[in-house]
């Protein structure tokens, strides 16, 4: 697709990005890593706008929010100390997992969520916490719950918008807690058949008392699993909890069969992979099974 680009432009702010994506009327495809683009880049595009000069690279703190610029690198979230802390280090295990060195180093936070796939590992983990993000057009900017962004895909507002932050509440803490991210692919470095995302607490009895679990690879988006979530809460964590919750799983999911696998090893692999989320999560609460 190459071939056909017209113009390159690196714009040193958002306001600039967003005048250039007006200005080229529909043409135009926002890049940093561009590992997407290399991959799948349509022949329509005869314009590129690089963001990695806009000021979209940082990871802060705000009171009790993570703030994440949407051209911070996978890498960058594997290196950072403050991401270590949170939630267990769950950004962090995520980002690694993600493809190869190579690739980590290039490709970005915003660009793996605008991309829009349904096996997109960070999105998993970030919807298991409650993350949401922030949109900026000609009008400004609004945060947007991440699940609402997903279920709209990458239009939101009116006229040309750009992903510009991710923002994390502090996640709930406290002692017998475990974070989780677990991913099955073909190889180690390809995208996931199935991915998943939990996180738990245990009370001194046993028993759950809060749940979060996220499934990616196995719908048109990665999405919440709130029934599993109601089926946990309350109860003692042990093998026959888990297979409720497994038999929930493969009801929620809704897998497609391709080159990479059935729809219905998918189900299956959910249920699976799940399970393994949900016992490590455990497991760091101090339960063993």
């Amino acid at each position: 697709m190459f071939d056909r680009v017209e113009a390159f432009y690196r714009p040193e702010s958002v306001p600039e990005a967003l005048r250039l994506l007006e200005r080229t009327k529909g043409q135009a495809r926002i890049v940093a890593g561009a590992t997407d683009l290399v991959v799948e880049g349509p022949r329509s595009v005869r314009f590129l706008i690089d963001l990695t000069r806009a000021g979209l690279s940082y990871i802060r703190r705000r009171n009790s929010l993570c703030l994440i610029g949407a051209t911070t690198t996978l890498a960058e979230l594997e290196g950072s100390t403050m991401i270590h802390a949170l939630a267990g280090g769950l950004l962090c295990r995520t980002a690694s997992a993600c493809g190869s060195v190579q690739i980590r180093n290039l490709a970005t936070l915003g660009g793996n969520l605008v991309n829009g796939s349904p096996a997109a590992d960070m999105t998993t983990a970030l919807l298991v916490l409650d993350a949401s993000v922030v949109v900026a057009n000609g009008k400004g900017r609004r945060k947007i719950r991440l699940a609402e962004y997903l279920e709209g895909g990458t239009e939101h507002g009116h006229g040309p918008s750009l992903l510009v932050e991710v923002v994390i509440p502090e996640p709930p803490h406290g002692t017998r807690c475990g974070w989780s991210f677990q991913k099955f692919g073909r190889t180690e470095l390809d995208i996931s058949l199935v991915n998943a995302a939990a996180g738990l607490q245990l009370d001194a009895r046993g028993r759950v008392k809060w749940a979060r679990l996220a499934l990616g690879a196995v719908a048109p988006v990665p999405f919440r699993a709130f029934g599993v979530e109601q089926i946990l809460e309350g109860r003692e964590f042990d093998h026959a909890l888990l297979a409720e919750a497994g038999e929930e799983i493969m009801r929620e999911v809704q897998p497609i069969a391709d080159v990479r696998a059935t729809a219905e090893f998918r189900r299956e692999l959910s249920r699976v992979v799940c399970g393994r989320a949900l016992e490590e999560c455990a497991a760091q609460a101090g339960c063993e099974l």
